[in-house]
């Protein structure tokens, strides 16, 4: 009986050890740096200048804490059909709008940092920041916009608008195009809420699933959303 535990626990051991070296049980990296804001090109404030004062065109700042990027993808796990969920309020962005003038609208680069990710199992988040993402490597998801499109020509405070954003968007080593549909609410003069939404093809980022027991069927297709309040810098 004892023999029979202590190869047990000589088993284990050896599994722990294994699946460490493969990364799988190491802890996520922590952020390398507080997330700064890459600014947004306005093209008209001078040095020196505000952005608030050039054109009459206003900096509406995401900050981390102020927006939410998430991602969702179903899988079957121990034969049950389930939605992944993982979360991060580690989001970084600018737009430039006059509220009056839509036509000038910019969205500057979002960045979300990888590292932060995080759904409701460690395990999970362990596969997802050493074998998927590679988070060690490449921190940072970045989506920088080429176009706006389908915007008004003005918006009152109160008022939503609904939008689309192309762009690049980079994860890991590959960048493709994606559109997001985003709606926005002018809360006040100085402050935006809005929501972004794009699915992506796990294939097209390289982003593999480990094989892992009691998982299977993880969707191919992954939904990406942004939450935020961005407020005038």
């Amino acid at each position: 009986m004892k023999k029979r535990i202590l190869l047990g626990f000589t088993l284990l051991v050896v599994l722990v050890l294994s699946l460490g070296a493969c990364g799988i049980l190491q802890a996520p990296e922590e952020a390398s740096a507080p997330l700064e804001v890459i600014p947004v090109d306005t093209g008209s404030a001078a040095e020196g200048e505000t952005a608030v004062s050039a054109n009459g065109v206003t900096v509406f700042t995401i900050t981390p804490g102020s927006a939410q990027a998430r991602f969702e993808l179903d899988e079957d796990l121990r034969g049950s059909r389930i939605t992944v969920v993982g979360t991060t309020d580690q989001v970084a962005g600018e737009i430039a709008t006059s509220l009056s003038n839509l036509a000038d609208t910019k969205v500057g680069v979002i960045q979300v940092n990888a590292r932060t990710l995080a759904t409701d199992n460690n395990f999970r988040n362990r596969a997802l920041s050493n074998e998927i993402l590679d988070t060690g490597a490449y921190e940072y998801i970045t989506f920088t916009p080429t176009a706006v499109n389908g915007l008004p020509d003005s918006v009152n405070v109160g008022d939503s608008v609904e939008f689309t954003v192309d762009g690049d968007l980079t994860i890991r080593e590959a960048t493709n195009p994606v559109t997001f549909a985003v709606r926005v609410t002018a809360v006040s003069p100085t402050q935006l809420q809005g929501t972004a939404s794009a699915t992506v093809t796990r294939s097209d980022y390289g982003l593999n699933i480990p094989s892992v027991p009691n998982v299977a069927n993880v969707e191919e297709e992954v939904e990406l959303y942004i939450d935020f309040t961005a407020n005038a810098s």
